[in-house]
């Protein structure tokens, strides 16, 4: 495929010719017999967007659930209609993602059962770590004696249990590449052999089009009340002496302040990551950048959460949340991502907020944080093992492309998906915007 009056970042227009990977590229080359040919128009062509920390299983199975958190449902009044009245799945389940204890508390089994009784029931809390389940649902997957119906994913099992379910994984290829993404880093905890060869074949036989990454099973969450220094240490050592790199999945300071000791205990890799980082002192920025650490993290999460962060967290510790422009300063290898679908799965609305930090009341929590549009994009061009080193549009690269109506200027200047006029993985056209 040819690919015509192509704009690249540095303003430089060109012609781009792709097969597997990018073949040639110049002003003026010429159609070859049969070849398709894509005009760009003057509109930026980019390498392809990277997530690089999704769960492509809970956010196709999260495509027919209800959304039960903030903003859209903030009371338990609320919370109560949407279920009674929620019309069951074709499995004949009712799913709901996003749940907040903001709404109605820490859900149980008693209260879902109030609010629904004879169909099953199925609640995931807005991190990802916990699921709910009325009684109904509790006794169809063997758990009726189940003391309370709240399952963590650290019990291991449950999170398989629940997911294992038919996905629309068609319908999640055909959102993620309309955003210009041509991969994924699949970030789910403990996924076994089976489910990444599962994916990957997807992704061949065209059922999932970006190309797919894994963390597993090098991926360790930690918690603050089962913090364990030598423990995970022995661990990152052990992978490190398979010559494999790691990733901590930390979210409070104290679990980011093990990692620290424990990475430096284990001695280092130059592909190691800090998942989320979502509170990082200032005392522990000289930490990361001397360990050489990648963090990937999810700005999203002020526009989607931040007026929660504002009244739940004390104020002096807001310049530690969702950081980015000082790990940046601070030489720390960055990386983006949506964390889909427990934050919103378009990165370019996770762009926005690393440049604005805005939360959905208009305040701007942190501003210090911010960054500029061209590097809130350029953290979103990572290569998939090394998310803080940015692709580029070349000769040899691969031919994931995300092409833009826009010229560069305009394009960071809006930073929407609305601007993705096609799609290219292995060059071959995923996504065109009729």
């Amino acid at each position: 495929m040819l690919i015509r009056r192509a704009t690249l970042l540095d303003g430089t227009v060109t012609d781009i010719r792709v097969g597997e990977r990018i073949e040639e590229m110049g002003d003026g080359l010429v159609a070859e017999p049969g070849e398709g040919v894509l005009y760009a128009g003057g509109g930026t062509v980019l390498p392809g967007l990277h997530d690089h920390h999704v769960h492509v299983r809970s956010a196709a199975s999260a495509l027919d659930s209800f959304f039960v958190g903030p903003p859209g449902v903030s009371t338990e009044t609320e919370l109560t209609h949407l279920l009674s009245n929620a019309t069951p799945g074709p499995d004949g389940w009712i799913r709901a993602v996003g749940y907040h204890e903001s709404v109605a508390g820490e859900l149980d089994r008693t209260a879902l059962d109030a609010m629904v009784r004879g169909v099953p029931v199925r609640i995931q809390h807005r991190s990802g770590a916990l699921w709910i389940l009325n009684s109904e649902a509790l006794g169809r997957v063997g758990l009726a004696d189940h003391p309370d119906g709240r399952l963590r994913s650290a019990d291991h099992g449950w999170s398989d249990l629940l997911q294992r379910r038919e996905s629309d994984l068609a319908e999640l290829s055909r959102r993620i590449t309309a955003t210009g993404v041509t991969g994924v880093t699949d970030a789910t905890p403990d996924l076994d052999a089976d489910a990444m060869v599962s994916l990957v074949v997807a992704h061949r036989r065209g059922e999932f089009r970006p190309r797919p990454s894994f963390l597993s099973p090098g991926k360790k969450i930690l918690h603050d009340d089962r913090l364990d220094l030598d423990g995970l240490t022995d661990w990152i050592g052990g992978r490190h002496g398979e010559g494999r790199p790691v990733a901590v999945h930390c979210v409070t300071a104290a679990q980011l302040v093990v990692a620290i000791a424990a990475l430096r205990a284990a001695g280092g890799h130059p592909q190691d990551r800090i998942e989320h980082a979502a509170v990082v002192p200032d005392d522990n920025l000289a930490d990361l950048a001397d360990l050489g650490v990648t963090v990937v993290t999810q700005p999203n999460f002020v526009a989607e959460r931040g007026d929660h962060y504002l009244a739940d967290i004390p104020a002096d510790e807001h310049p530690q949340l969702w950081r980015v422009a000082s790990l940046l300063k601070a030489a720390v290898p960055v990386g983006l991502s949506t964390d889909m679908p427990f934050g919103h799965g378009d990165p370019w609305t996770a762009m926005r907020a690393a440049v604005h930090r805005t939360t959905p009341s208009g305040a701007v929590l942190n501003a210090d944080e911010c960054v500029s549009a061209r590097e809130a994009l350029t953290m979103f061009l990572g290569r998939p093992d090394r998310p803080g080193q940015p692709r580029g549009v070349s000769v040899g690269e691969p031919a994931d492309l995300c092409v833009l109506s826009e010229p560069p200027a305009t394009a960071l200047a809006e930073l929407e998906a609305g601007m993705v006029a096609a799609t290219v993985i292995g060059g071959e056209l995923v996504y065109f915007a009729m």
